[in-house]
Order: C-alpha cells, then structure tokens, then sequence
C-alpha cells in the first residue's frame, strides 16, 4: 500500500531539484560564511581609509586663502632669492678658479680667506653688521600671550626670518627690574646657539640675559622678502595677533646688528698643520 506523504495534509511535497537545477540553485542561494563576513569587514575598514586618506590631501594650507596679490609677492620673493644664491654660486666658482689657477694664486687665496673670515664673523656674532633689513616689534600689553608662550613666539619669528633669508639678527627688549646691566635697553646678537627660555621673573632669558616685552628683531636683508615672509596668512603676525599680541614692522634701508658675541677661546680644538 503507498502512502501519499501531502494526503493527511492536504499539500503537495515540493518536487526536489535534480541535475542542472540542483547546481544553480546551489550557487544562487547565499551561504553566509565566517569568512565572508571577515572579508566585508576588511573591505569596508580600507575604503573608509582611503576616503580619510583623501579628504586630509584635500585640506586647505595657509595659502590657498591668500590674496591673489600675496601670491605673486611670494613668487617674486622666491625668484629674487633663487638669483641671489645663483649669483653667489658663480661668485665662489670665480674664486675657487682664481685660488687654484694664474700667477696670482697667493693673493687670491689671501683675499677669499679675509673674506671669509668676515663673513663668518657676522655668521658667529663677533663682528657688527650693517645693510638694509627690518625691525619687527612684538609686544604684549595686556599680558594675554603668557610667560608659556612667549619663548616660542620669539623662536618661530626668528626661524621665519632666517628662513626668509635674515644674515644678521639682533634681539632687544627692556631689561628686567634687578638684572644687570642695569635699566635701559638690553641687546643679544643672535646665532645658531641662541636660546630662548621661560623665566619666572616675568620675562623670556635670552643666552642667559633676561628680556622683557616690548621685544624687538633688528634683522639684516631684503626688507620685501623678509616683511612678506612675516605678514603671509599663518604667519608671525597672525599667530602674535591670534595669541592677544600686537607686532609692528618696519623697513629700513640701513639697519645696524652691533650687539657682539665674545668669541671664546677653544678647549681643546687647535688649528691643524
């Protein structure tokens, strides 16, 4: 006797694939898997990388909201600079042809090393120098900087000047109640070694030399480039101007570093045969 398996319920068995159908079945039904949901995971997690990736290349920097005007300054600037030092190429190429050829090779070594010699004493601080150049003045008079801040207010102004091309730097400011020399205008030629460090006495002690605000930069060089490299947005003005400070800079076709530095006698170090 054969029992028909939809008789006591009255629906009939749903036929089961064979063959063909069997397989594409199989293959169009979705099996979620350990694995596959891994892979997901991963791929999402890099394409959201790579969208932050691209979005952080697409930020604005401090120039791109520059005036069309400012632009061009800068690239004038950078071009008078490239001149500049390409003409200080050809300069030492002539001497280095002069020291090592012709009848006059003794005087021209001679004269290259007094050259030198001066240019690395303004380099060093030992000797004054003068030319055309700026003062920039930075003060705080409602004292909104703050004693944290203002040895690194001083240092970004100082590397922004030297990064747009300042020879010789002068830093002064008020001496401090009780220091030495006593009241008056206190002046640090500034070179490589030249620190700037917070100070409780309410001031910054520049080389061991405590200053106090109003704090200005005699600096030596192109005073175009030097000024627009000050005043550029995100700059040493801004950044003053955004702490609570006021800066002032003025041109000048004949500024003069006389502050000096000792010049130490070495250690150890003698002069090689």
């Amino acid at each position: 006797m054969t029992v028909d398996p939809g008789a006591e319920t009255g629906v009939s068995p749903e036929p089961v694939p064979t063959g063909g159908r069997a397989r594409w079945r199989s293959l169009l039904t979705p099996r979620l898997r350990r694995v596959d949901v891994a892979v997901a995971v991963l791929l999402a997690a890099l394409g959201f990388a790579a969208v932050v990736q691209v979005r952080s290349t697409q930020v604005e920097g401090p120039l791109a909201t520059a005036r069309q005007e400012d632009l061009v300054q800068i690239l004038d600037d950078l071009t008078n600079r490239d001149e500049r030092l390409q003409a200080e190429i050809g300069s030492l190429e002539q001497a280095r042809r002069e020291i090592t050829s012709g009848s006059g090779r003794s005087e021209a070594a001679l004269a290259e090393a007094r050259r030198r010699t001066q240019l690395l004493g303004v380099l060093a601080g030992t000797v004054p120098a003068r030319g055309p150049g700026l003062m920039l003045t930075i003060s705080d008079p409602r004292g909104e900087i703050g004693q944290d801040a203002l040895p690194d207010v001083l240092l970004n102004a100082l590397e922004e000047l030297r990064a747009a091309g300042a020879e010789a730097v002068q830093l002064e400011g008020p001496v401090a109640p009780g220091e030495q020399p006593a009241p008056g205008q206190a002046r640090v030629r500034v070179v490589a070694s030249t620190s700037f460090l917070r100070d409780d006495r309410g001031g910054v002690l520049v080389d061991g030399q405590l200053l106090k605000a109003p704090f200005r930069f005699l600096v030596v060089g192109e005073p175009t480039t030097l000024a627009t490299s000050l005043v550029i947005p995100g700059g040493v003005v801004d950044d003053v101007e955004a702490r609570g400070g006021e800066t002032t800079v003025e041109r000048s076709g004949d500024v003069l570093v006389g502050a000096l530095r000792p010049l130490e006698e070495p250690r150890y170090a003698r002069p090689a045969a």
